[in-house]
């Protein structure tokens, strides 16, 4: 699950890392407010807006800008919030803003000139270690970095059974550079961002720029926290975070009925459970000249219930020329999703695009049969490559 930048701060400061503060606002009256909350309790003379959106490279778009007064921060957020900001993460369709964070101006001047890094902790699955991936390169695009510079890549393997060792600490803060009072405080402020990594149960944590002060303080700038969704049932309060309005409409649907929905741009709908089989289901969807439109796993215990709505679901996208549903039956039985999906064709009503229904495993043959009988448009199969024929078929008959 991903959350706000706003948000992810949040989650940072009450793991004791150092931020940059700010206040979040969705009317340009209330960004004024808390631009002059800013200046009272930090002293802030200028202000950053920020577009507060689950995409990256906001600034590219102009969805990061500096307001040099509470009221420019007004007029900046009146021009932000409702704005559809386009980024190289949105698409071509970008995302709508709802609101916006006014932060503190962190690029004041001091003793030193500041510096940006970058820093973010995934899992590595293949070593089953955790990584920080870190580059004294911070504040763009870490692939463009890895692009040009790739000498200025480090990273730090993590045993997730002993944790961030100080003296991994000492070695990232040698590599980015660093000495004395900054040195110190970049070992506290990784010792704080793997902290909230784990606390959270997050599968990325990436802070990018973190910055050096003027002054030697480790500061989060910005923040991307995305978080396990088979782990949130031991944080609740974090589920609350959850955005709807930043997801597709689509697969939030899905989720509603526990089912595994990723929209794709193809013209084969594809219905199955298990996420193998359904990669599989859209290889035979390539191999049979089409391109599958979705990703959807049913899961094991599949109803009318879930394969009716499943049906909604892909008959919404307009791309869509035939739906292949492929089912093993192993926990669930194929006579019972036949039944399921007899009776969601007729609660659904007419379709008029062609369905190919593959059940294999427990009670095939006596699937077929009710499918065969059911008196419905509906062509069965019984292998992958019956399967693939019909899907052929029904492209080209279109």
């Amino acid at each position: 699950m991903n959350i706000h930048e706003f948000q992810g701060k949040s989650l940072l400061r009450a793991y004791n890392v150092d931020i940059q503060e700010g206040f979040v606002a969705e009317t340009p009256e209330q960004a004024v407010m808390v631009a002059g909350q800013l200046k009272e309790k930090f002293g802030s003379e200028y202000f950053v807006v920020k577009a507060q959106i689950h995409a990256g490279g906001r600034g590219k778009g102009g969805g990061v800008k500096l307001a040099r007064s509470a009221e420019e921060a007004g007029r900046l957020a009146e021009q932000m919030i409702g704005m559809q900001l386009i980024t190289p993460q949105t698409g071509p369709g970008g995302k709508r803003v709802n609101r916006v964070l006014i932060a503190q101006d962190v690029y004041y001047k001091g003793e030193s000139e500041p510096k940006e890094f970058y820093v973010s902790i995934l899992l590595d699955r293949s070593k089953g270690r955790y990584i920080i991936l870190y580059s004294p390169q911070g504040g763009m695009s870490i692939e463009e970095v890895a692009e040009k510079t790739p000498d200025l890549i480090f990273t730090e393997e993590i045993n997730p059974g002993i944790g961030l060792q100080l003296f991994q600490c000492r070695n990232i803060a040698f590599n980015l550079g660093l000495s004395g009072i900054s040195f110190k405080n970049m070992q506290k402020f990784l010792s704080g961002i793997y902290e909230t990594f784990i606390g959270c149960d997050a599968q990325l944590l990436e802070v990018n720029p973190v910055l050096k002060t003027s002054d030697n303080r480790i500061l989060a700038v910005d923040c991307k926290l995305v978080l396990d969704d088979n782990a949130l049932y031991r944080h609740p309060d974090l589920a609350e975070m959850r955005d709807i309005t930043e997801e597709d409409p689509v697969e939030v649907e899905a989720g509603n009925y526990n089912l595994n929905f990723v929209k794709l741009d193809g013209n084969v709908g594809c219905m199955v459970n298990g996420a193998g089989l359904a990669m599989a289901t859209m290889d035979i969807i390539k191999l049979s000249g089409g391109s599958p439109a979705n990703f959807l796993d049913v899961g094991g215990g599949a109803s009318a219930k879930t394969v009716e709505a499943g049906f909604r679901i892909i008959l919404k996208d307009p791309a869509v020329k035939a739906i292949l549903i492929n089912i093993f039956g192993g926990i669930v039985r194929c006579d019972r999703v036949a039944n399921g999906v007899v009776e969601a064709y007729k609660s659904i009503g007419k379709i008029n695009i062609p369905v190919i229904v593959r059940l294999q495993g427990t009670n095939a043959r006596e699937a077929k049969d009710i499918i065969d009988n059911s008196g419905l448009a509906v062509s069965s199969a019984i292998s992958f490559k019956e399967a693939a024929e019909r899907v052929k078929f029904a492209l080209n008959d279109n």
